[in-house]
């Protein structure tokens, strides 16, 4: 049986105050998410991803049905690192897809 791992996602909820750029402030708050799968980014899908976004994915999620979090542009931690996610979650229909995941979202390392 197919089991994946672990991840933080850092969800982010705005404070209703700006900074000095007009730019709403966010808090972070750890959430783990169960089950996700972390696969590598294959070759071809890194030279699309610098040509489309001008960043480098390392890997990819999948993410496990019902998950209703928002993944984009989120800070991610597994394997004791941070990650930031690239690009929106691709989605499949929950009924049509036999395995446990669902959705899909590139992820590039953050520094």
């Amino acid at each position: 049986m197919i089991r994946g791992a672990t991840v933080t996602l850092w969800a982010r909820t705005p404070t209703g105050e700006v900074d000095g750029f007009n730019r709403p402030i966010y808090t972070e708050t750890a959430v783990q998410v169960e089950n996700v799968l972390i696969t590598p980014t294959a070759a071809e899908e890194i030279v699309n991803d610098l040509q489309l976004y001008g960043r480098r994915s390392e890997y990819e999620l999948s993410l496990p049905k019902g998950d209703s979090h928002d993944w984009n542009d989120a800070r991610v931690t597994f394997w004791g690192r941070d990650w930031h996610t690239i690009g929106p979650a691709r989605e499949w229909i929950e009924e049509n897809v036999p395995l446990k995941w669902n959705r899909k979202v590139k992820v590039e390392r953050y520094e």
